[in-house]
């Protein structure tokens, strides 16, 4: 579906019904990133309903006008929010980049924010300032990558601290399509000059309480795990996981531990709610 906003053009799908859910993807991607590893978790779990949309100049999105910049693309999950959504309490859910943002939202409206669920998020957005780990060691099943081209061999390994048939075949489903239809001239500006949020997004007024799930690679070399532990006291119902053999692709990865953890956050969300009616 395309929802026409004041200043931009957002695609967007809505799957289930229930509490909302707001994805949030990465840098460069689309909406496939994020329903690719959460629907075969939200698919047996009644209750929830999923709004998977493309940040503007990304996936079938489109910003309207100048300028391109992080303060813009917040706006912008608001409005689909506001739109979608209206007043309802909702749990936001951010990958890499879109980790970046979901705080952001998080931090907009703390009194609505049931839950949060971040997925190798960027804390620090000039990446020379991150702490970032060595990207090996690696655990690569070379003949799994056989399927790929070239181009496309060379842009998963530049993520990549696991390989097999299973990894790759997700990368291909979820992640290549976005890679190659991104609005690259868009992406260069935005990265270039407008990546950074105008304001220091973890300077809370107070800590947000809700259950809340963190997800880091301890093998990421993209936005690293260190980072993360400062920031943790914002969400005092926060597990923190930094899982071995993962990078910045830890959803494909740690499928299993994955699955396992998101579910019960999911599970806290639900006793939550529960206990405030």
């Amino acid at each position: 579906m395309l929802l026409s906003l004041r200043d931009a053009d957002i695609y967007y799908e809505v799957v289930g019904d229930g509490l909302p859910v707001l994805t949030l993807h990465g840098f460069s991607l689309d909406h496939r990133s994020m329903s690719g590893c959460l629907e075969p978790i939200f698919s047996k779990r009644p209750g929830f309903k999923r709004i998977y949309f493309d940040l503007p100049g990304m996936g079938a999105s489109v910003l309207k006008h100048a300028p391109e910049n992080s303060d813009r693309m917040a706006d912008v999950a608001m409005d689909v929010l506001d739109s979608v959504v209206g007043n309802e309490d909702f749990i936001v859910v951010g990958g890499s980049y879109g980790g970046y943002l979901a705080r952001e939202i998080a931090r907009r409206v703390p009194e609505r924010t049931a839950g949060v669920l971040l997925i190798c998020p960027v804390i620090l957005p000039h990446p020379a300032a991150r702490a970032l780990p060595d990207k090996k060691p690696t655990w690569i099943d070379e003949a799994s990558l056989d399927r790929l081209s070239e181009e496309e061999r060379s842009n998963f390994l530049q993520f990549a601290v696991v390989a097999n048939s299973r990894i790759v075949e997700r990368y291909r489903g979820d992640i290549l399509p976005a890679v190659k239809e991104g609005d690259q001239e868009f992406l260069r500006r935005l990265w270039g000059t407008g990546y950074s949020l105008s304001h220091d997004v973890d300077a809370l007024s107070e800590p947000i309480d809700a259950p809340a799930l963190f997800f880091l690679g301890r093998q990421d070399h993209v936005v690293g795990y260190k980072d993360a532990l400062k920031v943790i006291e914002n969400y005092p119902r926060c597990t923190l996981a930094v899982l071995d053999r993962a990078g910045h692709n830890l959803e494909l990865e740690q499928e299993e531990l994955f699955t396992c953890l998101v579910n019960e956050w999911l599970d806290r969300v639900e006793e939550e709610r529960q206990g405030r009616r």
